[in-house]
């Protein structure tokens, strides 16, 4: 049943998707097509990341509130729950929309993955295609003309670490910044350290075991991640000048 689910909702789109990019793009290139695909997606979930952001932002603004109502009902954790949760209501903040915002992300991106994973080209699943799908005539599996999307490759795993360093690197210094103090702050720096160091090396491991293709997602996410944190940085910052001003 979740598993019929799943491919219904997420796998055969994307897979449709990524067929149809093949047909459509010069040379019928699955690398490109690989490309093309990862970025609309990440595109699509970008007014998830402005949400989450968002709510991040306002959640850190009632820090100082929180930590009064810590200090006022030390002890007793069920007021102290209570006016918490009035306090985010009050303030129209929700502190689950952070972790709605993930659950939607993740089955999205493990159908973009295990598309790229499982779907072995040239030969195309004629089972999983809608009929409106245009069915590319010739396939071709070197990407620019000479990186195999099939084979291993070692400069696209090593990209693909690089990449994710750096897209780690730029969120944790923005809207991922680690909170200050206490056993949250040193669990978010633990992970954080984690997510900057310990990710590249698993990623491009990951990379270069399976193929170009699950390299070249890695790599596009990777960077497209890395603008839409600069975008959505722009935006809350551009949100907060205007809250200041109107103020």
């Amino acid at each position: 049943m979740v598993s019929a689910l799943f491919h219904t909702v997420f796998y055969n789109p994307i897979y449709n998707a990524l067929v149809a990019f093949v047909a459509l793009v010069p040379g019928s290139d699955v690398g490109i097509a690989v490309i093309l695909i990862t970025i609309l997606i990440r595109l699509l979930l970008l007014p998830f990341s402005l949400s989450a952001a968002r709510t991040q932002r306002a959640m850190k603004a009632l820090e100082p509130k929180i930590k009064e109502l810590k200090e006022k009902h030390k002890g007793d954790k069920e007021k102290e729950a209570l006016e918490t949760l009035a306090l985010y209501r009050d303030a129209r903040v929700n502190p689950f929309a952070s972790f709605l915002t993930v659950f939607i992300q993740i089955p999205i991106l493990l159908a973009l993955y295990w598309v790229f994973r499982y779907e072995a080209f040239p030969v195309i699943d004629a089972a999983r295609l809608y009929a409106f799908t245009p069915v590319p005539h010739a396939v071709s599996l070197e990407f620019l003309g000479f990186i195999s999307v099939t084979g291993k490759s070692i400069v696209l795993a090593v990209l693909a670490g690089i990449t994710q360093f750096l897209q780690a690197h730029l969120a944790l210094s923005g809207t991922m910044k680690p909170a200050s103090g206490g056993a949250q702050g040193d669990f978010q720096r633990v992970m954080g350290l984690q997510l900057k160091y310990v990710f590249p090396f698993l990623i491009a491991t990951i990379s270069y075991t399976t193929s170009g293709a699950v390299a070249l997602y890695f790599i596009t996410t990777n960077l497209v991640g890395a603008l839409q944190e600069w975008h959505v940085r722009r935006v809350i910052r551009a949100e907060l000048e205007a809250e200041l001003q109107s103020a």
